[in-house]
């Protein structure tokens, strides 16, 4: 019997084997080791079910039963899930609920962080990504559909100005289908529904791409970077890449990017006023409250956190689905232009009105011919149909002069002003979050920029240390004591927000953190041979003071493992740390004390270092009892002072240049001592090399607090540079300014600098090294961090206003000329030479061709001649006055004349007299659109050949006139041209370069034309 069954089961342990060996070296080349001990684990499981059930069979066989079973095994291929059997649901509301006992259900963040396969220290390993994606879902979030087109569309149709063409042009089909029939009544009516329809189409295209713009530019805003730890090593990965399970790690100013808990961490104070309203800071810890909120931003300190859910799981996923992005915003130039458009349709509606008055007065009183010379109204004789359809007439000359006037094409210049530059201001660096920025940054007078970074490189590289008053060479530590070196170890590899990784193929480490921290923990490896994984081992953290830019300094009290004593080391900004020391250390460990002369030696030591441009950060130590809860701040022990160098952008004097140049001043405000900031101040040149500081032109922040106010209001424009300043004196600094009347750009990339950036006129954040918060408080973001980006988008906010400009002045000049001729030819002749076709087809030159032409220039140097354009200074300048009515006058002299005796002068009939009049007209805005070009140079074609749009603009306009004229004359109401009327259309139209030339030589008053007629 025992021979029996184990004949039985021994073929079947073989196929077991066989299989277990099949599948382990098959498999073996893409397996990983997790996945080959989970698919061993499979087999094991799968074999001993075999044997149970084999057994069972070979015994039931033996023994005398009734019913005998069987076991078939079906053997499946394995679902490699390492998260089986956690429920996703409990993670969630662990955070969400703040639920402790659940928390300690799980053994807390070890027993959760085990759960999810996540080595605390090392993070994940990198190989299951998407394995969690699928388990625990992306961190996206579902957005709403964009906005279509027939969204911009229906939009479009609610504008006034719309609404009253289209009332036009149902009166008009309705007058001219009841005089011409309807088949050629349509013609007027049609034409105005035609241009309706265009300027619809336009408008709504171009807003539905502004808004395409905005929904690609929030994505790259979105798209944070943020740093996390897998396999070991700290990298930068995107807000959308992270994954539950992860280990973020966070600093002051992070958003927090997903919903998990505290690991741990120093000082940690979160602003969770984004989900729950509550502007008061909340303490984290990993007792109390490890719960952090997806959404919520860190205030204060730093720590790493444990991913528990992501995405649609997470309230701030939840709330941002939700939310749909409104870029709706009228900037403070279209609400300007809207008023415009609307007192100049005023205008239109009141001229129209009297047109009709004088025109239908005019008809009754028998003062009215036809075309035969025969008088319209006879009273009693004339038939009411002869009536209707001389007063259907009236009306629709009375349209004609509405339709003119209405420039509907100026709110559509600025959409497209606006949206062109800010997608050439992406390629430039800039990346604009708020449209109105694109405008008040060509108004700044002054920009108010930090120093590190943005003046300068932000590549920090320790050049000078000093051991007491003893100045060491690199290389050099064998100089030390072991104390000595073994204190500095401690000093910069504890009292740090930087990492060290080592890789196994590269000889160099990796340094992670701030540009500072990088250089000397880099200085420390190499010039001083410390190893950061040996003394974290022989060391524990108990407290940390994190960095504060009001104190400029950080701390950390630690506990020696080999003999429980305990240390406090501090590190900062030199001056402030050596006012915290008594005594210092000297190469063989010995401790000396600082009197006032040795003293006076390490502050011209800390002064040499800062005027030859260093940053100078300085180390202190003090030995403490058991039992100190606060960090020790006085009596301690200076340990050295290093010196880094920041080296100047290559740029950045010449974009300070430029700046003053074009009439905006700029000031540096620094956290970094006065020497240094003198000394970079002079480098760039905000500061003259060469000549003597003045003493209110350099002041520190302490001091400029300081000030009445008074005091402050009559020295903040001559302060260039301020030192050691905190956001708060850059806030009081922006507030003085603006008070001032000045317009303020202020950059930033703290999350202090938050109310700097949002008191600002312009708030300009830095892309690399700015926070989150700073970059949602700003208008406008520096991708590249240089200050060379800055002066480029001055230079493209002045391109904006010059551009907006340049089409006012050509649409009113269109305006003013098609107004005046139409209202004096309807008043003294009863009739009009340019019918609503022409006239829209002119407006429609100018609507959408003539801003594309003109709205699409880029920015000149030229543009920086100028000073900034002024708070309240008037849209229309004396300048545009000047053009466009030496223009407009000119054509309503030439074209009167025509109208007059034209027939006279050509010898052709009323219809061709009328045609040469239009054609006259039309070539006349050709011609003055390059004009426009240039508001005061009176080289109008600079630069020409590099806006191809301008001249493929120009040319199609040509093409379709030559069109309406020669073949479209019953819809245009025209005559064929031969060619020397062309040519003496042609000819007169030319005469508007030559006017234009001469009338920019004339000079024109400082104070604005219309504040003469408004006395």
């Amino acid at each position: 019997m025992q021979t029996k069954i184990v004949s039985e089961i021994q073929p079947l342990h073989d196929i077991g084997n066989m299989l277990y060996n099949i599948s382990t070296t098959t498999l073996t080349l893409t397996l990983t080791n997790a996945k080959k001990r989970w698919r061993r684990a499979y087999f094991s499981v799968y074999f001993s079910n075999a044997m149970a059930s084999i057994a069972k069979d070979v015994f039931s066989k033996a023994l005398p039963v009734s019913h005998p079973t069987y076991s078939v095994v079906n053997i499946k291929e394995p679902v490699t899930d390492h998260f089986h059997g956690i429920d996703q649901t409990q993670l969630v509301d662990i955070v969400q609920n703040k639920d402790l006992e659940a928390l300690r259900r799980f053994a807390g963040v070890k027993g959760l962080a085990k759960t999810l396969h996540t080595h605390l220290d090392d993070g994940i390993d990198g190989q299951d990504l998407n394995e969690r994606r699928t388990v625990f879902g992306s961190n996206t979030y579902h957005k709403p559909p964009p906005k279509g087109l027939f969204y911009f569309v229906v939009e479009a149709f609610k504008d006034v100005t719309i609404l009253i063409l289209i009332g036009c042009a149902v009166l008009s089909l309705g007058f001219g289908i009841k005089e011409d029939g309807i088949k050629e009544g349509w013609y007027e009516g049609g034409s105005i529904l035609l241009a309706v329809f265009l300027v619809i189409v336009v408008s709504a295209v171009s807003n539905f791409r502004q808004e395409k713009q905005f929904d690609s530019l929030s994505k790259i805003s979105n798209n944070i970077k943020i740093d996390v730890v897998r396999e070991g090593r700290r990298q930068k990965i995107s807000i959308f890449d992270i994954v539950v399970g992860d280990i973020v790690v966070l600093n002051v100013g992070d958003q927090i990017p997903a919903d998990g808990l505290f690991v741990d961490g120093h000082s940690l104070l979160v602003d969770e006023s984004s989900m729950t309203g509550e502007s008061e800071q909340i303490e984290v810890n990993a007792t109390g409250n490890p719960f952090l909120i997806s959404g919520a931003k860190v205030a204060d300190g730093h720590c790493r956190m444990l991913v528990l859910s992501v995405g649609m799981n997470t309230s701030w996923g939840k709330m941002m689905s939700s939310i749909t992005g409104d870029n709706n915003e009228q900037t403070p130039l279209q609400s300007r232009l809207n008023k415009l458009t609307s007192s100049i349709g005023k205008v239109g509606l009141a001229v129209a009105f009297l047109v009709l008055l004088v025109m239908l007065i005019r008809y009754f009183t028998g003062n009215t011919e036809d075309e035969n010379g025969k008088r319209e109204y006879n009273g009693k004789p004339t038939s009411v149909n002869e009536i209707l359809d001389s007063v259907t007439g009236i009306f629709s000359a009375a349209v004609t002069i509405v339709v003119v006037a209405i420039p509907e094409g100026l709110p559509l210049a600025v959409t497209l002003t606006l949206a062109y530059s800010m997608k050439r201001m992406m390629s430039d660096q800039a990346m604009v979050r708020k449209l109105s920025a694109c405008e008040t940054m060509g108004s700044a007078t002054v920009i108010c920029t930090d120093k590190t970074g943005t003046l300068t490189m932000n590549q920090m590289t320790v050049t000078k240390f000093w051991l007491g008053l003893e100045y060491i060479e690199q290389h050099a530590s064998n100089v030390f004591s072991l104390q000595v070196l073994e204190l500095l170890h401690e000093a910069v590899g504890l009292n740090t927000t930087g990492t060290i990784f080592k890789h196994a193929s590269r000889l160099v480490p990796e340094y992670s953190g701030s540009p500072t921290e990088k250089a000397i923990l880099s200085w420390a490896v190499e010039h001083l041979e410390m190893d950061m994984e040996k003394l974290k081992q022989c060391s524990t953290v108990l407290h940390v003071e994190t960095f504060n830019s009001k104190k400029k300094r950080s701390g950390v009290s630690i506990r020696r493992n080999n003999d429980n004593t305990i240390h406090v080391h501090w590190k900062g900004a030199a001056e402030m740390v050596l006012a915290m020391c008594s005594k210092y250390y000297i190469s063989n460990g010995c401790k000396e004390i600082i009197d006032s002369d040795s003293r006076k030696q390490l502050e011209n030591i800390i002064e040499g270092m800062a005027a030859s441009s260093l940053r100078c950060i300085a180390f202190a130590h003090k030995k403490v009892f058991e039992g100190t809860e606060t960090l020790a701040e006085e009596g301690l022990t200076l340990l050295g002072i290093v010196g880094l160098k920041d080296p100047c952008r290559p740029g950045s004097k010449k974009a300070i240049e430029t700046c003053r140049f074009a009439g905006v001043e700029v000031k540096m405000i620094t956290g970094d001592n006065l020497f240094t900031a003198k000394a970079i101040a002079t480098e760039c040149g905000i500061l003259e090399s060469g000549q003597e500081v003045c003493e209110d032109e350099v002041v520190e922040g302490v001091q400029f607090r300081n000030f009445t106010d008074e005091e402050r209001m009559q020295k903040v424009d001559r302060i260039r540079v301020m030192a050691r300043s905190s956001p708060f004196d850059k806030l009081l600094m922006v507030k003085c300014l603006k008070q001032k009347g000045h317009v303020v750009a202020v950059t930033g990339d703290g999350t202090n600098d938050a109310p700097a950036l949002k008191e600002a006129d312009i708030g300009l954040s830095m892309g690399i090294q700015g926070t989150e918060v700073a970059k949602q408080s700003s208008d406008i973001v520096i991708l590249d961090d240089d200050i060379a980006s800055i002066s480029t988008v001055l230079m493209w906010g002045r391109c904006v206003y010059n551009n907006i400009q340049k089409f006012i002045q050509f649409q009113l000049t269109v305006n003013v000329a098609a107004l005046v001729i139409n209202f004096i030819a309807a008043v003294t002749s009863g009739g009009v030479p340019l019918t609503a076709v022409q006239l829209l087809w002119v407006n429609l030159i100018m609507d959408t061709l003539g801003a594309l032409a003109l709205a699409t220039e880029g920015p000149t140097k030229e543009l920086l001649n100028k000073p900034p354009v002024g708070r309240v200074e008037p849209l229309i300048t004396n300048v545009m006055w000047r053009n466009l009515l030496a223009q407009a006058i000119f054509q309503i002299t030439v074209l009167l004349t025509f109208q007059f005796k034209g027939k006279a002068i050509f010898n052709v009939d009323e219809r061709v007299k009328d045609t040469i009049i239009f054609n006259t007209f039309v070539l006349c805005q050709v011609f003055n659109e390059f004009n426009s070009r240039k508001l005061e140079k009176r080289n109008i074609f600079k630069g020409i050949h590099k806006n191809r749009l301008f001249i493929g603009i120009i040319g199609i306009t040509i093409i379709l006139q030559i069109v309406m004229v020669e073949f479209l004359k019953k819809f245009a109401d025209t005559e064929r041209l031969n060619g020397v009327q062309w040519g003496i259309c042609v000819g007169i139209a030319a005469l508007s370069w030559p006017i234009g030339w001469v009338m920019k030589l004339t000079p024109v008053p400082d104070k604005p034309f219309l504040s003469y007629i408004r006395r």
